[in-house]
């Protein structure tokens, strides 16, 4: 059974306020997704890395692969209008060449901080249960409202679990799972995870980290550079 890592990266990034998509802009001398393609790169379990690439930048990233010596990847699929469509592109792309049983751990181009630790239990419980979407636990306390402005009660946070990436399936499964969402007509999921509930189905928990940020903001750039320096010091101690 191989294991194939997709790793989408269809965004503009416009809440970067940048030129360029977020996912190539640099940190360190290296492009963000370098950081997020060299960690399926470097794990022993990930046999295939296939990217969703926003389009005019498929040749930028197969030079970037080549520089940085991700021998993994082999394919580059088109993203689509959404997150939605871009996820349905790839998996589609990799039904094409990988048995149905197969599984493909869907994951964001702007989580560079992603661990071999989470990788390896997302694998571990799609076997175990057929799906598993990373998670963390809530701390914050969660206040309901309507408007924005006040609020109308609150929400017991031990009911409540925040969503990462990666987000493990069997290929034949996810695929199936998108025609059906096309067939409904649900066309604007903002994850696999939430296309799994929306269509009826159970998602099943992977152990996610607070270091497993997403990319959305400039501060969130700046969150990432103090977990690289401390990432540095602690293998420099070592």
């Amino acid at each position: 059974m191989a294991n194939i890592a997709l790793i989408i990266a269809g965004g503009s990034g416009s809440r970067m306020n940048q030129d360029i998509p977020k996912q190539f802009l640099t940190v360190n001398e290296r492009p963000i997704i370098i950081y997020t393609l060299e960690a399926f790169e470097h794990h022993a379990e990930i046999d295939v890395i296939a990217v969703v690439c926003i389009e005019g930048w498929e040749q930028v990233l197969w030079a970037y692969a080549k520089q940085f010596n991700i021998s993994k990847l082999k394919y580059i699929v088109k993203g689509g209008e959404n997150g939605q469509a871009s996820i349905r592109n790839g998996v589609y792309e990799l039904e094409q060449y990988f048995a149905s049983e197969d599984i493909v751990l869907i994951h964001d181009a702007i989580r560079p901080m992603v661990s071999a630790d989470i990788i390896s239990d997302c694998i571990s419980k799609t076997r175990r249960y057929g799906n598993a979407t990373t998670v963390i636990p809530c701390a914050e306390a969660m206040i309901q409202t309507l408007d924005g402005t006040v609020s109308v009660g609150n929400y017991p946070r031990d009911n409540l679990k925040r969503t990462q990436t990666p987000q493990g399936f069997h290929i034949g499964h996810i695929c199936s799972l998108h025609r059906k969402a096309q067939e409904a007509g649900v066309t604007e999921s903002v994850a696999s995870c939430t296309l799994m509930i929306e269509m009826g189905e159970q998602v099943y928990f992977s152990a996610g980290s607070e270091k497993n940020i997403k990319l959305t903001t400039v501060e969130d750039i700046e969150i990432f550079k103090a977990l690289l320096a401390a990432k540095s010091s602690n293998w420099i101690k070592k």
